[in-house]
């Protein structure tokens, strides 16, 4: 009797799950087709993003377009060390990474952050423990919002993985204004200090994976990347959804 009652339910799941495919298809995150399955990218879409991978900077990511080798840096990196020690992201910026960027900050669309974390998963660490941390937003921003759209990439990307998921390893203690626009100084300048971590014995020695969606200049992943280093930390990487390449992109 239990099993044809498990059996029963499950049919019924499927004709429900049929029924809402058919009446919502799954659509392409970047344009709106239908698509064959969600968090699917139709063919045009698909073909204008730009993955990134090496050749890449060890540090900061910038792609190089020749292989100077493993463990290079650009010329940024070898100038000013970044207080990170690696960051990667799945996609160059433009304008189908930008897209869903804005969907998920300001459209109100959760579900994207399951989209980008199927593209990010492939440069998430492979051996040990790390705490999946995301940048955090000030608590004034997260009550107009209604959510932090780096913890629900971070929580996406933790799931199901033995690293472990630290949504509140990291508080913002006071707003900071947009940096839309803003170049790399006055950046830098608006979040210095803006950040603390909430618990330092659970820092202590651990390496950080901080999530971010977009990677601009870096710094505001640098402001976080100090408090944590200050709070012992062995090591901060980042990971985000788009990376600048283009200067031009920078004043988004």
């Amino acid at each position: 009797m239990t099993r044809m009652l498990m059996g029963l339910i499950g049919t019924g799941r499927a004709i429900l799950d049929a029924a809402v495919r058919f009446a919502l298809p799954p659509r392409c995150p970047g344009c709106g087709v239908i698509t064959p399955d969600v968090h699917v990218f139709c063919l045009d879409c698909w073909s204008a993003l730009d993955f990134l991978g090496d050749p890449q900077c060890a540090r900061c990511g910038l792609p190089f377009e020749v292989d100077p080798g493993p463990e290079a840096l650009c010329g940024g990196c070898h100038a000013d060390p970044p207080p990170i020690d690696a960051m990667r992201a799945a996609v160059a910026y433009g304008p189908i990474a930008r897209a869903l960027a804005l969907k998920l900050k300001y459209g109100r669309r959760p579900g994207i952050a399951h989209t980008m974390a199927a593209q990010m998963r492939r440069h998430m660490p492979r051996e040990g423990e790390w705490l999946v941390a995301p940048v955090p937003l000030h608590r004034w921003r997260i009550w107009r919002r209604g959510y932090n759209q780096s913890a629900l990439v971070a929580r996406a990307l933790a799931a199901g993985t033995a690293h472990r998921l630290a949504l509140d390893l990291l508080t913002r203690t006071r707003a900071t204004p947009s940096l839309r626009g803003l170049g790399p100084d006055r950046r830098a300048k608006a979040v210095r200090g803006a950040f603390a971590v909430r618990d330092r014995t659970l820092v202590a020695d651990r390496p950080v994976l901080l999530i971010d969606d977009v990677y601009t200049t870096g710094a505001t992943v640098n402001a976080c990347a100090k408090a944590l280093k200050r709070a012992g930390a062995a090591r901060v990487e980042v990971l985000s959804w788009a990376r600048v390449v283009q200067d031009d992109d920078v004043a988004r």
